[in-house]
């Protein structure tokens, strides 16, 4: 395999692009870049593996399981090997050492083929992604497909530039004054922790999970994939494009593995805690991830968990553009991604605007109708809102109705491709955010839990500094993923920016145009902090791969 001469480049543009910070992609976003046969070629790629056992030839298979439905109605019919894993999990080890010996070079390097082969299938994993996790397809293809292999090509660059911070050897010499002086020759290795697992998650299972997986790879460390039970398939087929790169590249294919567990198994927590196991990535509740955190003490554990997105809405120079904007992120994939935002803090005086000030019940009654007029038309909504993932989120939004006063009623929508897709448009639910309601310490007010899914909630708040003690509250709290802000004034402009400072949540200024609160892009924005309760670790930065290694050094005499 011809690694260097076709990777390299590839690789020393991603490292220019994380310290440089500027846009950058090499995977295509359009589907007509992939080829004028490729959509017909995914679809029937697709098609091929449904009602069929998908085979993978690792070790320790004691059965077969699945049972994925696509949240548009068919059943997947797809059977998945399920792992002995007392067998899988030392075959598994038993590459680390020709794979820690290839060094950072040609491991990143055999990632990127990895991920050169999984955009080549960009159509047949689009469709796999949108029949796992329900969203419309083209935010299937671009959000599963290019976004997520630019997520794990970033984390594979950090990786490299990690683990080649200290150099490969040293010659070492202490002066001794009329002595002949010391001499040491010194060499340092980056050697992996052990087996990574990656927990996977059901709305976002490529996109979430390949920052882990390829960070882990690329730094020396085999990787056992656990995927959702509802979303399987994707990361399936990266399982099986890794082992079919690592055998051709000639290194142990068991280097990444599958775990698909039975149903109500819980394969997840046994394999958290085996001491085997010493890096977890996890995407999902705050409950699992925070026993994950607890109780997987042998693990350097990885979380990102719920969170209260929030976006406080002080004054506006562009209304129109501003009530687009934040409709267009409240209907993106039916709210189901952890970035959307949950609570409008808006004052309950009103705010000042660009065509006269309006006051909170017309900001939210605007609001309501933005989202209606953008999700007017059914063939647009579709293509907008997915599908709900799972009868959870239709659950939270039927009962969001009776939180409060509802601005915009959530209403059914038919999917005339497929009739048992479980459409809904968002739900604003008007609530009281009085002081008094959230200022005590046993206070637990609506919106101050996560309610995932289409359901938001407009807080008509006494002030905008009340706004900024919530925001504050919130965050430190219950954590975010993301925060926005809409003001003219620059003194509170500061004020809120001091506020994500203090909290370490990644805010979003003034959005009115083609960039929404909700989307990150690789290589220059960081997704999550670490540093609030949302999430103990962001993607990607350098702290997300450093401890997937440690430098081991040997000293001889020179």
């Amino acid at each position: 395999m011809q690694l260097t001469e076709t990777h390299r480049p590839t690789l020393d543009q991603a490292l220019e692009a994380i310290r440089t910070r500027a846009y950058w992609s090499p995977h295509a976003e359009h589907p007509k870049a992939y080829g004028e046969s490729a959509p017909a070629d995914g679809l029937a790629a697709f098609e091929a593996l449904r009602n069929n056992r998908f085979e993978l030839d690792q070790p320790g298979t004691d059965g077969w399981t699945g049972g994925e439905v696509s949240p548009y109605g068919p059943e997947l019919g797809i059977g998945y090997p399920h792992p002995d894993l007392d067998v899988l999990l030392p075959a598994m080890r038993a590459g680390m050492t020709a794979w820690r010996e290839a060094g950072p070079e040609t491991r990143a390097l055999v990632c990127l083929e990895i991920l050169s082969r999984i955009s080549a299938r960009t159509h047949e994993f689009a469709h796999a992604v949108m029949h796992t996790s329900g969203q419309a397809f083209m935010m299937a293809f671009q959000a599963g497909g290019p976004h997520a292999q630019d997520r794990g090509l970033e984390a594979v660059a950090y990786a490299y530039e990690e683990q080649t911070r200290t150099p490969a050897a040293a010659d070492w010499s202490k002066p001794q004054g009329k002595r002949d002086p010391l001499e040491l020759r010194k060499t340092f290795t980056t050697a992996g922790r052990g087996i990574s697992l990656l927990v996977g998650c059901n709305t976002f299972p490529t996109w979430n999970g390949y920052p882990g997986l390829f960070a882990s790879l690329a730094t020396g460390n085999p990787v056992l994939v656990k995927p959702h039970p509802r979303a399987v398939l994707p990361l399936a087929l990266t399982v099986r494009v890794a082992r079919e790169v690592l055998a051709e590249a000639g290194f142990d294919p068991n280097l990444v593995a599958l775990a698909v567990e039975q149903p109500g198994e819980g394969i997840a927590k046994t394999l958290a805690v085996r001491p085997e196991i010493k890096i977890i990535d996890y995407t999902g509740s705050t409950a699992f991830g925070d026993w994950l955190e607890e109780n997987a003490r042998q693990a350097q554990v990885y979380t990102e968990k719920a969170g209260v997105n929030t976006v406080v809405v002080d004054s506006t120079d562009n209304y129109k553009g501003m009530l687009s904007n934040l409709a267009f992120s409240l209907s993106l994939y039916s709210g189901q991604m952890c970035t959307t935002p949950q609570n409008f803090l808006i004052p309950r005086d009103g705010i000042t605007t660009d065509v006269g000030p309006k006051s909170y019940d017309e900001v939210v009654t605007d609001l309501a109708a933005s989202v209606g007029g953008l999700l007017g038309d059914d063939a647009r909504a579709n293509a907008l809102l997915g599908a709900l993932v799972n009868p959870d989120v239709k659950a939270r939004l039927d009962a969001a109705a009776g939180l409060g006063e509802v601005a915009l009623p959530s209403r059914k929508i038919a999917n005339p491709e497929f009739p048992d897709a479980v459409v809904r448009t968002p739900v604003i639910v008007k609530l009281d955010g009085a002081r008094k309601l959230w200022e005590g310490t046993d206070a637990d007010a609506v919106f101050l839990s996560e309610c995932f899914g289409p359901v938001s909630f407009a807080v008509a708040v006494d002030s905008t500094a009340d706004a900024l003690e919530l925001l504050r509250r919130t965050v430190r709290e219950k954590g975010a993923m993301t925060v926005g802000a809409y003001t003219t004034s620059e003194e509170t402009e500061r004020a809120i920016e001091d506020v994500c400072l203090d909290e370490s949540a990644q805010l979003s200024l003034n959005l009115t145009g083609g960039v929404y609160v909700n989307q990150t892009a690789a290589f220059s924005d960081f997704h999550g902090s670490g540093g609030n309760p949302a999430a103990n670790a962001a993607l990607c930065d350098g702290a997300f791969v450093s401890n997937r290694f440690r430098v081991v050094e040997v000293r001889r005499q020179a």
